[in-house]
This record gives C-alpha cells, structure tokens and sequence, in this order.
C-alpha cells in the first residue's frame, strides 16, 4: 500500500522558498512528510531587493507545518557563504543528515529588460542577475553537499527556467539565457559527481508558472487568472505553482530516482511518469505548447495541452 507520507523522516532544505515554485516544492515535501528548512531574504522583518513584502519565508514555514511537514524558516542571503554555512551547520546539529537540497534562488525578475540586446543592457543589473542565478547555487551547493553526500539517497535539484532542449534556443534576454541555462549544466555535472557516492542530481523547471508575482503582473488572482489570457495567448497554458511542487516531491519519493540522474526534467513530463495534475486536476504540459504551437506552428488549442 502506498504510504500518503512517503517522505516522514527525510530532511529538506528549499533555498529561495519565500514564494512561487521554491514555496511550492516546500509545502508539498512537507505533505509528503518531510522536515524542510526554508530560506530566503524576506522575513516579517526585512525585505529583499525584490520588493515583495507579502510573502516571507516564516509564512512559507507555517505552511509546510499546516500541509503535514516540519516547517523551520531560516533567514539566508545565499551569495555569503557564512549565512549558508551557518543554515547548513542548524540542519546537522538538529538532524546530521540532508536528504534533499532543492536550489531555487533567484529573484531577478526586476533586473531584466526583454528588448535590448547584451551591449544595450545595464551592465550591472546584468552582473546582479548572474550573481542570483548562478553564483548563489554554486555556494549552497559547495556548503550543503559535504552534509547531503555523508549519507547515500541524497537529492539534488535545481530549478530553472525551461529544459535543455528547449533552451537550446536563444531565451529573450543575454544574461537570463546564462543564468536559467547554467542549473541545467549544474545538475548534469554534480549528476555524475554525485553518482560515486550514491546521489542524484537533476535540474527541474516548472512551465509557464503562475506565481505570485505573475498573477500581478497580469492583474488577476489564481480565482480569476483566465482573464490573463486576453493580454498573453500562452497564459492559457500556464500552471500553478502546485505543479512543480508536485513533481519534485515526487520524484524525491522515488526509489528508482537515480534513473534520473543528470537530466533535465519538467513539471509536465514528471507528471505523466508520477501520475499527479495540478491543483484545478489538469495536467497542463507547457513546453510541448510552446515548442509544438507557439514555435512550430501546429493548429491546436491549448487545452488539447492540460
């Protein structure tokens, strides 16, 4: 019989849980029974460059505890490795064990601008967005992995933007495209790291995500998001963040996840292997959307996608 917890005793740490996918994968490794430590830099106390004060990482802990978990909000800038050092070093003096590390720090939205080219871009904001996407999952990998690699079975994943075949195109802007390609090539080299010492690696993105921050950017609230689709076709595609919440959490309960091991993974694909939807109990599959409609041109709906 299958467990509804299959994940009671594993210990978590979501980087960058404070909202969307990062907050979605915290909440249901927590349904699934896992202990899950959540950080990022919005607290109840202090606010990132971000700007968004409505969600926090206590918010984030509180839920991961309502859906079934153990939820610890840990505040972290996860560019000072001292502050992940020190993240790192609570979850080994309360467990001594890491059994899952999901990387989803991000938060440079804000910096990007989708119609200039490299040399027209703000070279600063550039450098800002590579440091939030890439540096910053070079450091926690390099402080949490000498604790998740002490035991075999450790998970780790990287959240990203878009898969490596569909990447293979340029993505709208020079530094997104380095920063949301840079996970996919992470999780394939810590793939065959890790593969020595018994460890899986994957990078994992969500489709068209409808988070928080997206839901204002379009004016409307996961009650109401099909008035978007007015303003943005593709937004008839969209999932929530429940989605790759679902998928990670899953895969993190498979036995067999080290099949995985390198890949690059989406929430549409994990979920036709899992067998879970969405919150709505669709099954929406965005980059088959995107790829087979939107860029290639097929006559079909996008419902004949969820």
């Amino acid at each position: 019989m299958t467990t509804r917890t299959p994940l009671a005793g594993k210990i978590a740490l979501v980087a960058g849980a404070t909202r969307g996918a990062g907050r979605a994968i915290a909440v249901q490794l927590g349904a699934a029974g896992a202990t899950v430590y959540v950080t990022g830099r919005t607290t109840r106390e202090k606010v990132s460059e971000v700007g968004r004060a409505s969600e926090t990482i206590e918010e984030t802990a509180e839920l991961v505890t309502a859906a079934g978990g153990e939820g610890v909000a840990l505040p972290a800038d996860h560019l000072d490795p001292e502050q992940v050092r020190a993240v790192v070093a609570r979850i080994d003096d309360d467990h001594g064990r890491l059994d899952i590390l999901v990387n989803d720090v991000w938060g440079g939205e804000h910096l990007i601008v989708w119609d200039k080219k490299m040399w027209e871009t703000d070279l600063a904001n550039g450098l800002r967005m590579l440091e939030l996407g890439v540096r910053s999952h070079i450091v926690t990998s390099s402080c949490a992995l000498p604790l998740l690699v002490r035991n075999p079975g450790g998970l780790v994943v990287e959240v990203t933007d878009g898969t490596a075949e569909t990447n293979k195109e340029r993505r709208e802007n020079f530094f997104y495209d380095l920063a949301k390609n840079a996970p996919i090539r992470m999780a394939y080299v810590l793939g065959e790291e890790l593969e020595s010492v018994g460890c899986t690696a994957v990078s994992v993105t969500p489709g068209f995500l409808r988070s928080e921050q997206m839901l204002d950017n379009f004016s409307v609230t996961e009650e109401t998001w099909r008035d978007g689709i007015e303003h943005q076709p593709v937004f008839a595609i969209s999932e929530s963040p429940v989605y790759v919440g679902r998928a990670v959490a899953a895969l993190a309960a498979d036995p067999d996840r080290a099949r995985w091991n390198g890949r690059s993974l989406s929430s549409g694909q994990l979920a036709r292997e899992y067998d879970f939807t969405d919150a709505d109990g669709s099954r929406p599959d965005a980059w088959g959307y995107i790829t087979d409609v939107v860029k290639g041109g097929a006559d079909r709906s996008a419902e004949e996608y969820r």
